[in-house]
C-alpha cells in the first residue's frame, strides 16, 4: 500500500504516503484523521505527536509518532510552507479538508492500485493491522494499546488478540 500510494498522480503521492504512514503508525480511526488541523501535529527530529481533539466519543488523547511517521508528515508539510497552524493537516486537491468518505476512497483506490485483493481492505484495515503489529512487538501491552486506540474497555482492544483462522491453523501445522 504504501509504495501504491507515493506513486499517485496529480501531486497527491506526499499527501496519500503521509495519510496512510499515519493511519498504519497510529491507528487513528478515519473520522480522527480528517479532523486533524496542523496545529495538532508537534513534530521534531527525535520525537513528535499528535494531539487528537475529536476521537469517538469526543474524547481527547496524545499519541507519540515514530521515526517513520514523522518523516512522512515532514515531507507532506514541507509542500505546503504557508499553511496555518489551523488549517485541516490533510487537503483535498481543492485545498479544502479531506472528508471522511474522500479519506476511505483513497485508501480503497490505493489498496486497488496495490493489488491487494486477497483480503478486503478498507479505510479500518490500517487501525486493525496497527494494533496486531503493536501487540506482536509488545505482547502483553494490552492496556497500553488501549490507550494509544482510544479504548475506554479493555473488551474491546481484546478483540486483536484473538486469533485468526490462519493462525491457528499454522499453529496447529507446527
Amino acid at each position: 500500500m504504501l509504495r501504491a500510494a507515493g506513486a499517485s498522480t496529480h501531486g497527491l503521492a506526499r499527501r496519500n504516503y503521509a495519510l496512510v504512514q499515519l493511519m498504519l503508525q497510529t491507528g487513528f480511526r478515519v473520522g480522527e484523521v480528517a479532523a486533524l488541523r496542523i496545529a495538532d501535529v508537534t513534530l521534531h527530529d527525535r520525537s513528535g505527536g499528535v494531539h487528537v481533539r475529536h476521537g469517538k466519543g469526543l474524547k481527547h488523547r496524545e499519541v507519540p509518532l515514530n521515526a517513520t511517521a514523522r518523516r512522512a508528515l515532514k515531507q507532506y508539510l514541507a509542500e505546503h510552507p504557508g499553511a496555518g497552524a489551523g488549517e485541516p493537516l490533510f487537503l483535498s486537491r481543492r485545498d479544502s479538508a479531506l472528508p471522511v468518505r474522500s479519506i476511505q476512497a483513497v485508501i480503497s483506490g490505493i489498496a486497488r492500485r496495490a493489488r491487494l485483493f486477497r483480503i478486503p481492505v478498507s479505510a479500518h484495515t490500517p487501525r486493525h493491522t496497527f494494533a496486531l503489529a503493536y501487540l506482536r512487538d509488545n505482547p502483553g501491552k494490552l492496556v497500553e494499546l488501549a490507550s494509544l486506540l482510544g479504548h475506554d474497555s479493555l473488551d474491546t482492544t481484546a478483540i486483536y488478540t484473538r486469533a485468526s483462522r490462519d493462525d491457528l491453523a499454522a499453529d496447529l501445522e507446527r
